[in-house]
């Protein structure tokens, strides 16, 4: 698909979806960091910035309920060690929703750790970690999150790493009825963030910086007042995304990443979960 600045609204029986592939100051708001964060190059590039003073973060204008979510990311370079950039969706409240990406820093030439989890009415400890097949502070590269009432799916420059199917036939909660926000943030966890807090940040490298381009949604929204809600059903074809699964081929290239770069997946940690793997772990 090619990126505009024009923003398609169309409207379908019950609910809108929202296909832009828009202008930072248009889409988003920066949130903290007390000037740490940037919107350059008339809205088409986002930096966010970290000091020992402070890091810093932006969220999305817009609450989703359901979509595909594309962003091209460039990870802090160098050494990265003890900073964490996050980039995630998430509802508010006690038993929040939250859908994560987070990239844990580390020292120079050692890869950067992909963290990923899944909260769902507030619990989480669903995390899965992998590495990556290329450098992603050499270049921008793109992360990606499909979110539908059936599963959702966590992307890498197109190839899926890691699928949460919707269970709640087994009790599992599944994100389904809050809408989140876009949230991204770069800030220092060196108390956990590289070898488990052994691993200290250097500010004397600082400020680390993360780059940002090339939003693009596909989604539902809600609007201020919590009227809209999205439908399963849909007349529009820019919306296949609401009932879009995984193919064999993509199925094949998910099992792929899973073999060769899975480095922690909580579903066969059996010393964490000594009373039994979590429900939804027990599926082929």
């Amino acid at each position: 698909m090619a990126y505009s600045r024009l923003a398609v609204l169309i409207c379908t029986i019950g609910y809108f979806v929202v296909a832009s592939a828009a202008n930072f100051y248009q889409d988003f708001d920066i949130t903290w960091g007390d000037g740490r964060a940037k919107i350059l190059n008339n809205g088409d590039l986002l930096t966010l910035s970290l000091d020992k003073a402070s890091g810093s973060g932006f969220q999305s204008k817009q609450e989703y309920l359901f979509g595909k979510i594309d962003m091209q990311l460039k990870l802090v370079p160098g050494n990265s060690a003890g900073t964490v950039t996050a980039y995630y969706l998430s509802s508010k409240g006690a038993t929040w929703d939250e859908i994560d990406f987070e990239f844990l820093g580390n020292l120079s030439g050692d890869p950067y750790i992909l963290h990923t989890n899944v909260f769902s009415q507030g619990k989480g400890n669903r995390e899965q970690q992998f590495y990556l097949w290329f450098d992603p502070t050499a270049d921008f590269h793109t992360y990606s999150i499909l979110w539908n009432p059936q599963r959702i799916v966590f992307s890498v420059d197109g190839t899926p790493i890691r699928e949460f199917k919707n269970m709640e036939s087994k009790g599992v909660p599944f994100p389904m009825k809050q809408a989140m926000r876009i949230y991204s943030s770069l800030w220092n966890a060196d108390d956990w963030a590289t070898r488990g807090g052994l691993v200290k940040t250097d500010w004397t490298q600082a400020p680390f910086t993360a780059s940002y381009r090339n939003f693009n949604a596909n989604a539902c929204t809600v609007s201020s007042s919590g009227t809209s809600s999205c439908a399963s059903n849909s007349a529009s074809s820019n919306s296949a995304w609401l009932s879009q699964d995984l193919d064999s081929t993509r199925h094949d290239r998910l099992k792929w990443v899973q073999n060769n770069y899975m480095i922690y997946n909580y579903c066969t940690d059996t010393k964490r979960f000594p009373q039994g793997l979590p429900p939804e772990c027990n599926t082929a």
